[in-house]
């Protein structure tokens, strides 16, 4: 008999509503929660003792599931705890640490199959990390500089052949005047480099620009792996294709031996059982690894392609191979 499998994600995350039925479409037994559920519409009851690790259930007004049974864990982005009305700012936050060390550290310790575990989430999702153990596995990285100085982006760019491009080092999502907005990759000019104001404000990334034929997301599922060559129909999507989906289209393609090689290196040594990594391809064919996303967005992937990576996910839940 299948273990259960604990499903942690938004609600509202409809990616995640393929992987669940997926499970059940297979007979096994899932039980998702969102941490905004704790802890009003979700309980924890957790025990360990000197003779048995850590028992106990999650349960809701209509389910529970026991601990110790629990098989995998697939983890995804859930919210933030929701706490009940009237309580003040400091009590609030005093709640979400204690929940994010009780809820959060009970099912950390879990010693079942992760998806990806969030501590391994958490380190893997630092882009100097990345590269390094990227450059590190054999995979080829463009030339990176990290720094709030404006005299080191000019040296770097006087040493670097072609323009550089700056980018975000964290997400490049942020919330201004009530909107959502995105910060996109963008190719330096001259004019740029003289006027580099408000640099010293916080870090940057600057790369060397990669010529690129086109671009690759490589979506990685254990040991299989998923590549989509990313075609841009405009000039902002070469330089960003996130800015004008749009004009993009896409095709499968199968991975060069020394970049699937060095992408299971990587994802061994950042302890991840899935990610979203983007390759630029440059016009003589070599891959340029851009970054890896431990939680990224897949389901698109699957829809422009058709490419069973839901199915993976869940063969990699129950340790399908």
């Amino acid at each position: 008999m299948s273990l259960p499998v604990l499903v942690i994600a938004a609600n509202d995350d409809w990616p995640t509503d393929r992987v669940v039925t997926e499970l059940t479409g297979r007979g096994i037994e899932v039980f998702r929660m969102d941490t905004a559920d704790f802890p009003q519409r979700l309980s924890l009851t957790g025990r360990i003792d000197p003779a048995h690790g850590w028992a106990g259930e999650l349960a809701t007004a209509h389910r529970t599931v026991d601990l110790s049974r629990v098989g995998a864990v697939y983890y995804r982005a859930p919210g933030a705890f929701q706490f009940p009305d009237g309580m003040t700012e400091p009590e609030e936050r005093f709640a979400a640490a204690q929940a994010r060390a009780g809820l959060g550290g009970v099912l950390f310790a879990l010693g079942c199959r992760w998806v990806n575990h969030p501590t391994f989430m958490a380190r893997a999702e630092y882009k100097p990390v990345q590269l390094d153990a990227a450059r590190a596995c054999g995979l080829y990285i463009p030339p990176t500089l990290i720094t709030n100085r404006r005299d080191a982006v000019r040296e770097f760019a006087a040493a670097v052949p072609g323009p550089l491009i700056c980018k975000p080092v964290a997400s490049p999502v942020l919330i201004e005047d009530s909107r959502l907005k995105t910060v996109y990759t963008r190719r330096l000019t001259p004019a740029d480099l003289t006027d580099l104001r408000g640099i010293e404000t916080t870090a940057h990334l600057f790369q060397a620009w990669i010529d690129k034929s086109h671009e690759v997301r490589l979506t990685v599922v254990g040991s299989r792996m998923f590549a989509t060559e990313v075609h841009a129909g405009s000039d902002a999507a070469r330089e960003d294709w996130r800015s004008d989906y749009g004009s993009l289209t896409y095709t499968t393609t199968t991975v060069p031996a020394e970049v699937g090689a060095g992408m299971l290196l990587l994802m061994d040594q950042l302890h991840l059982a899935y990610g979203a990594a983007d390759f630029v391809v440059d016009p003589l064919g070599r891959w340029w690894f851009l970054e890896v996303n431990p939680c990224g967005q897949w389901d698109w992937v699957q829809g422009a392609t058709g490419q069973p990576i839901a199915a993976a996910i869940a063969d990699e839940l129950q340790g399908v191979t």
